[in-house]
């Protein structure tokens, strides 16, 4: 299918691996120009054709400077994607009283502020091109257990940014939404330093038997992990015109998972 991207122009963020990088090479297949940003830029990331840019957004003038530089690269932004997200790393499975107040400012600062920098940085160029912005939450911030607990609450303030910032701008021509996905098989999941690793050493179980679990653990009715390429296709969707008329929603992606609250 036709998304009717082709010659707009795009920021991703947090896009060297996951879903940033399945997104980045979602958009670059419809013909969008994208400005990729992430901390290092692997070699999967130049192979998409994207321009890449290295910067850390988990500072206060990292957002700034990327959309400096993406607004000289591509002139104007019709789409802003705030993927860049982290804190979700091993060593995070002791609960609330296991993070100070230099966890939860570094995990607030990348998952939550960075997005509020970055949208307010792009946002001149977003209302002069009617534009798009998708905000990658989690679906741990309606499920706090589903991950280290500094790492949901920003997502659930992500998410609630991400409402506000949509009624205040919708009727001026810019759309917001949010997607919010279950175990997408990432690091987050995978890397054997990771969270799923930390998770697996606390209850005693080796990572492929956590991983083999999963899906039936979080009441998944597909049976398994998502891919990062699904949400990705979902975020493309929303970027495009195909979507005009959606605004202000907050897309769950988890594989069908009975198991809310």
């Amino acid at each position: 299918m036709d998304m009717e991207l082709n010659g707009k122009t795009a920021v991703v963020t947090g896009a060297s691996k996951g879903i940033g990088l399945a997104t980045v090479s979602a958009l670059t297949k419809e013909g969008v120009r994208v400005v990729a940003a992430a901390r290092t830029v692997p070699p999967a990331l130049q192979e998409t054709g994207a321009t890449p840019i290295a910067v850390d957004l988990s500072t206060a003038e990292g957002p700034a400077e990327l959309i400096a530089r993406a607004m000289d690269e591509l002139g104007e932004i019709d789409v802003l994607v705030n993927n860049v997200g982290g804190g979700d790393g091993g060593g995070q499975v002791s609960g609330f009283l296991g993070f100070d107040d230099a966890d939860w400012l570094a995990t607030h600062s990348l998952n939550f502020l960075a997005a509020v920098r970055t949208t307010r940085a792009a946002m001149p160029s977003l209302l002069r091109r009617g534009g798009t912005i998708v905000n990658i939450s989690s679906n741990g911030a309606r499920m706090p257990h589903a991950g280290p607990v500094t790492y949901t609450t920003a997502k659930a303030a992500l998410t609630a940014f991400g409402k506000a910032v949509a009624e205040e701008f919708g009727p001026q021509g810019v759309r917001v939404n949010t997607v919010s996905p279950g175990p997408v098989r990432t690091a987050m999941w995978e890397d054997p330093e990771g969270y799923g690793a930390a998770l697996a050493a606390s209850m005693d179980v080796t990572l492929e038997q956590l991983l083999a679990g999963l899906p039936g653990a979080a009441g998944m009715t597909t049976g398994r992990l998502i891919e990062p390429a699904e949400v990705a296709a979902l975020v493309t969707y929303l970027a495009s015109p195909l979507a005009a008329s959606v605004n202000g929603a907050d897309f769950v992606i988890d594989g069908g998972a009975i198991k809310t609250v």
